[in-house]
């Protein structure tokens, strides 16, 4: 599979994972769900300022959130051409916001980063959290996903969603 992700950061904004370990995360969310068709995804990292106008514009939330995602097309669509890409959606992370929320959940900012990460992928391909039944299969999707990315800690539980009850992403 040869996926595309276009990785854009705001000025004053900075992600605590690497460009190639944006591509390596995202590329096993995918090879994990059995993606077969090349996907693009736009991948925004961004100041807490920012992601509040987005929220307010996109949720209608007028305040800061960790992620949002914006599903675009799925890799299943039979409206897609055979060997047609597959442009599955936005991203937007707030590494200011994630790293103060990790703290609060005794990870690190990375971690919690890479997490998000899965999380919106995660959405961009189906999964949901609103109601509990759906919260409890994307919860565990999250914990197996995370638990085969290469990362400085060893895998731990995904002490709740961090999205159980607030439709934020």
């Amino acid at each position: 599979m040869s996926n595309q992700y276009d990785v854009s950061c705001d000025e004053g904004a900075e992600a605590p994972i690497t460009l190639q370990e944006f591509r390596d995360d995202c590329d096993l969310v995918l090879r994990e769900e059995g993606v077969q068709r090349d996907c693009m995804v736009s991948i925004s990292v961004v100041g807490d300022e920012r992601m509040r106008e987005l929220n307010q514009e996109w949720r209608g939330q007028d305040r800061c959130t960790d992620v949002l995602s914006l599903e675009c097309e799925r890799p299943d669509d039979p409206d897609l051409a055979p060997g047609e890409p597959c442009e599955l959606g936005d991203i937007v992370l707030a590494p200011a916001y994630i790293a103060r929320q990790a703290e609060g959940f005794g990870t690190t900012a990375a971690d919690e980063f890479r997490l998000l990460l899965v999380h919106a992928m995660l959405h961009l391909l189906g999964y949901d959290h609103l109601e509990e039944d759906e919260a409890q299969v994307m919860e565990a999707r999250e914990d197996e996903l995370v638990s085969l990315l290469s990362t400085d800690a060893p895998p731990r539980h995904v002490t709740l969603t961090r999205h159980r009850g607030d439709e934020t992403s």
